[in-house]
């Protein structure tokens, strides 16, 4: 008997999902808890465990594939006789794919599911467990494979919808983002509901980068705790606009926008305005090496209460301003530092927030950032 191997959902905001390779062959003795593939998520490559023991079977879907979240990718079979002929790893099972588009909507896709794995199956399938193979760590490494010149999913083909090019023009290719990119377009067309206004502040940044420099922190660690202070004293700007009315929350989660070379992705520090810096600093430090390297799990950057984006690093920005992720009331963007100081801009929720609450907010910052070393104290504050 073999029971088929579905994609799975890795996290909430998966609708499909690309497998970068298969980690053990068909015919492979596998037990529950082996790694058997890796998949790329939106945001992370993830690495994918067999949810009972048996032998990996055929037929495989191709390293490479997009499928959606629930699509069957291959089968375990409970003895090795049950295993088929030939590795099969390079073609899914046509019968599958058929079955699957053709699943008339979101509802009933899980019987068109289970009616393909009946047919393609060698032997009987006893169930479809979509839900039983789950991403336990992130994958180490990653498919630097090509993708397909073309694009996959109905959600990028929706969101690309509204901007179509005008006939008229240069000829022109379209080349598949990749999944953090997409992701980050599904994040930003979601955002553009929230009624948005921006504040902007020049605040002297120089005390604290020189007391995180003297104490052996980041700059982008203090300013963070700074951040997370300041909203101890504003609230406000721990809510989030609910159409039943504000969601307070107590802790303060700060999201930290860290460019991987592919896209942008915020890891979440936990916390941050009761912890000391010595915690946050070990957070902080594997947050930021997990994400260079796409090894976060979707709980290291989902949930942040407010959010900071600091291009600081780069000296020709002098001023610039985000986009409220959905979930949040503000984010703050920080240009570089100049003789005169740095432009922060405080981009707000105005559901959430008014103007004078962004007056405030930047003034209790910038006496953090003229007296930082209140901001290295051990003990937790409240």
């Amino acid at each position: 008997m073999t029971t088929a191997i579905t994609m799975p959902a890795l996290s909430d905001t998966m609708g499909a999902g690309r497998l970068v390779k298969w980690t053990k062959k068909p015919g492979d003795r596998i037990k529950k808890g082996d790694v058997i593939a890796e998949v790329e998520t939106d945001k992370a490559v993830m690495e994918v465990e067999a949810f009972q023991d048996g032998y990996l079977n055929g037929p495989m879907a191709a390293e490479g594939i997009e499928a959606p979240v629930g699509e069957i990718i291959g089968y375990i079979a409970d003895q090795p006789s049950a295993v088929s002929g030939g590795d099969g790893a390079n073609t899914a099972a046509p019968q599958v794919a058929t079955a699957i588009s053709k699943a008339p909507s979101p509802h009933r896709a899980g019987a068109a599911v289970a009616a393909a794995a009946t047919a393609a199956s060698p032997s009987p399938v006893s169930a479809v467990l979509a839900a039983s193979m789950v991403a336990q760590r992130p994958a180490v490494g990653r498919s630097t494979a090509p993708s397909p010149p073309r694009i996959h999913t109905a959600s990028t083909q929706a969101a690309a919808a509204p901007h179509s090019l005008p006939e008229a023009g240069p000829p022109y290719r379209i080349e598949r983002a990749s999944s953090l990119r997409e992701a980050v377009a599904r994040g930003m067309i979601a955002s553009v509901a929230t009624p948005m206004f921006h504040v902007t502040a020049q605040l002297t940044l120089e005390p604290l980068m020189a007391a995180a420099k003297a104490h052996g922190y980041s700059v982008s660690l203090v300013l963070t705790r700074a951040c997370a202070l300041t909203i101890i004293a504003h609230p406000l700007f721990n809510a989030a606009y609910t159409p039943d009315g504000l969601a307070r929350r107590d802790r303060v989660d700060i999201g930290i926008a860290v460019d991987n070379g592919e896209g942008l992705i915020t890891p979440v520090l936990r916390d941050v305005a009761a912890r000391s810096l010595s915690a946050l600093s070990a957070d902080w430090t594997k947050l930021r090496e997990q994400a260079k390297s796409r090894r976060l799990a979707p709980a290291d950057y989902s949930g942040a209460t407010f959010y900071v984006s600091d291009l600081g690093i780069f000296s020709v920005v002098h001023q610039f301003d985000s986009i409220i992720p959905v979930g949040a009331s503000a984010i703050l963007s920080i240009a570089a530092s100049g003789p005169q100081g740095a432009f922060f801009t405080l981009t707000c929720d105005h559901r959430v927030i008014f103007g004078a609450d962004a007056a405030r907010f930047l003034q209790t910052l910038a006496r953090f950032l003229k007296e930082p070393e209140t901001l290295f104290a051990e003990e937790p504050r409240s």
